[in-house]
């Protein structure tokens, strides 16, 4: 049963040919005997996912069920769960177990779904190849010692190696795209405030989006109908219809406009690269769309931008944790100055502090003119450009990330190189658009894929554009060995 997706596993409960009990054993026993291997789980929650699974069988029994019902999947270990600790892949909150929901959680509680545990990730959601977690880097499936990407490596990673058939994720800069590329799934960033961040631990709060990840664009739209949605909860969070994102993954694509933005197929993609994604490109032309080449000119300008706003905001959100409220304590300080420096020095780990320190000086008297207010400058500009795109296409498509996974510890050296890996994902989160990620392909037996990105609110024609893809080819459906 590991090997069937989320639409099939409902259709399987809904038709009692499985119990929610002997699923939830099934993928627990896997995870016991694999993950080991891959480090994708922080924290596995047996006893309650089989509770929950004994209580989905009642559900479905009385006729009172969702599709989710009694469906297991993961939490990204950045959403907060009742009982449940929730870490952000850092020692400040190793042992912080939270007394409420986050809303997205509280909306798969409510569905049924049967949550198996919280996934491994990049401390605080930083980082692009999930190897700066406090509790160990994750091994991507299809390759052993390369990085599954980041920051929400541990879901890729788990729904890749079939451990779950879903999980929750969050990208503030890629942090869904390009692990969903890096380890052959599919994943989802929704437009800014379509999902609810109530609960979901903070970096940089302009930027993040809780998403969704699973194997195919299908199983992305069931989990979209349960996490978007207003909440009065987040002051950011779109008051605007749900529509069923099932509903229309099946329309023809006949008509489609598709733009291919020229900055992001310069002479920095390497020839294999831009072969997978042209080969896609091709696939919707025969399935009726249209192609033409469109214009981001200031994306080069989106990785400093970013790399100016996302610190700062991350400085600003972190400094809650102090030592005096909750998470990581130093010991015996001397005074409360020496509490709050020796808490943050020995609760976060390098690449926090790396963030937290450029984020800080560009917040700085004297500073913040020259560096922040100009980077809010640029992301308006970055803004405009996808609002003149999408006058002339529907979508747009790209790589996802400029290569397939490099190996673990050849670029946690060199943080440029490494921020660079997010090239073709940051502007997206700048402008606060909704993006995808799809298999497309593979190059020296790794997976690479299609970044496909829409107008906003506009994830219904994404799914769409994603399922049909999917139904004439099947990288989506390849395991790793």
């Amino acid at each position: 049963m590991h090997n069937k997706s989320v639409a099939e596993l409902s259709r399987a409960l809904e038709q009692g040919t499985v119990s929610s009990v002997e699923l939830t054993r099934q993928f627990l026993d896997r995870i016991r005997c694999e993950d080991g291997k891959y480090n994708s789980f922080i924290t596995v929650t047996e006893d309650q996912a089989l509770a929950d699974a004994r209580a989905a069988d009642e559900q479905r029994a009385n006729g009172n069920a969702t599709p989710w019902t009694g469906v297991p999947f993961a939490h990204k270990d950045i959403f907060c769960t009742r009982g449940v600790r929730t870490t952000c892949g850092s020692k400040m909150l190793e042992n912080f177990v939270p007394p409420y929901d986050a809303t997205v959680t509280a909306n798969f509680r409510k569905a049924g779904a049967v949550c198996l545990g919280k996934t491994n990730m990049d401390e605080f959601a930083m980082g692009s190849s999930n190897e700066s977690s406090y509790f160990g880097p994750v091994t991507n499936p299809w390759g052993a010692k390369r990085v599954p990407g980041g920051s929400s490596g541990g879901s890729a990673a788990a729904v890749a190696a079939r451990l779950v058939p879903a999980a929750t994720a969050t990208d503030t800069g890629g942090s869904i795209r390009q692990p969903a590329a890096l380890c052959g799934v599919t994943g989802l960033k929704p437009t800014y405030g379509r999902v609810s961040r109530y609960g979901m631990i903070a970096f940089a709060s302009s930027l993040d989006q809780g998403g969704t990840m699973a194997r195919t664009a299908e199983d992305n739209a069931l989990m979209l109908n349960v996490m978007a949605g207003f909440d009065p909860k987040d002051s950011t969070c779109v008051d605007r219809g749900v529509p069923d994102y099932t509903a229309t993954l099946d329309e023809p694509l006949k008509g489609l406009k598709i733009g291919l933005p020229k900055e992001y197929f310069s002479e920095q993609l390497s020839p294999a690269m831009e072969q997978q994604v042209r080969d896609a490109v091709k696939e919707y032309e025969k399935l009726g769309a249209t192609v033409k080449e469109v214009s981001l000119p200031h994306a080069n300008l989106a990785i400093a931008a970013y790399y100016v706003i996302a610190p700062a905001e991350a400085s600003a959100n972190l400094s809650r944790f102090d030592g005096v409220r909750y998470g990581y304590r130093c010991e015996d300080p001397k005074d409360l100055m020496d509490l709050y420096t020796r808490t943050r020095a020995e609760g976060f780990g390098n690449e926090v502090e790396r963030r937290i320190l450029v984020g800080t000086y560009a917040l700085s008297a004297g500073y913040f003119d020259a560096y922040y207010l100009k980077a809010q400058k640029v992301r308006r500009l970055i803004q405009q450009d996808f609002i003149n795109a999408f006058r002339e296409v529907d979508v747009l498509m790209s790589p996802t990330s400029p290569s397939p996974a490099f190996v673990q510890g050849e670029k946690s050296t060199d943080p440029v190189t490494m921020y660079l890996e997010d090239v073709f994902t940051i502007a997206v989160n700048l402008a606060g658009v909704p993006a995808m990620s799809v298999p497309a392909g593979f190059i020296d037996g790794l997976p690479v894929g299609l970044q496909i990105i829409g107008d906003y609110f506009s994830e219904a024609r994404l799914l769409n554009a994603a399922h049909q893809f999917q139904q004439v080819t099947d990288w989506h459906q390849r395991e790793p060995n």
